[in-house]
């Protein structure tokens, strides 16, 4: 199998090439500058120069693109944008790192996590960024999408447990009663729906078992 992922030099997108070369796969990390992950194949060039032939020939192909300040946030949607355009029309998958944010807190889906009052404030410009690009993602019929949420807490330096359990839309919580998964645990989970492809033009979320 032959992945690329995306913002493959940032924290999750490390891990993420990580797992996926310790399984064996065929992994090229898609970066802007010097290849800081375990891929020995590497495409240097920026998400929105990318073309259609470069992307041409993976299985699948992972976006962990990541923007946190006030002015870069409409890169969600661009970039995502610019990635289906890309994929459009075939058989390459696209896995998204999504936010936690737009999960909903209650069966009738009408509150997000975002919603709620304890939602930092701090983070909620960003909530609403990655929820709006998850909105026009499932608008994409056209392509062979699946959007991964991690926990409410989403812990870069966590451990790597090697367990977790799968939700949908909803926020799930752990037998303890918590939202929380590792980083590392995250890319386990995101690894294995690459392999699997069980969740075609789905939102799936990820908690720590």
């Amino acid at each position: 199998m032959k992945i690329a992922v995306i913002g493959a030099n940032g924290k999750a997108g490390r891990l993420i090439v990580k797992e996926a070369v310790q399984r064996g796969l065929d992994v090229t990390a898609v970066i802007r500058g010097e290849n800081q992950t375990e891929a020995t194949k590497a495409i240097t060039k920026d998400l929105f120069d990318l073309t259609a032939e470069d992307l041409k020939g993976f299985d699948v192909v992972i976006d962990a693109f990541g923007a946190w300040t006030e002015d870069t946030l409409p890169l969600h949607s661009s970039s995502l944008k610019k990635l289906c355009d890309l994929l459009s029309g075939t058989a390459i998958r696209l896995l998204v790192v999504g936010g936690a944010g737009s999960l909903y807190v209650d069966s009738q889906h009408t509150t997000c996590l975002a919603d709620s009052p304890d939602f930092p404030d701090g983070f909620k410009p960003l909530a609403a960024a990655m929820a709006k690009a998850l909105g026009e993602l499932k608008q994409r019929n056209d392509v062979q999408w699946t959007y991964l949420s991690p926990a409410a807490d989403f812990q870069a330096d966590g451990v790597r447990s090697g367990n977790y359990l799968l939700g949908g839309e909803e926020l799930t919580l752990n037998s303890h009663g918590k939202s929380v998964i590792s980083y590392a645990d995250y890319a386990i989970a995101m690894i294995d729906e690459a392999e699997n492809g069980q969740h075609i033009q789905q939102r799936i979320s990820v908690v720590s078992a």
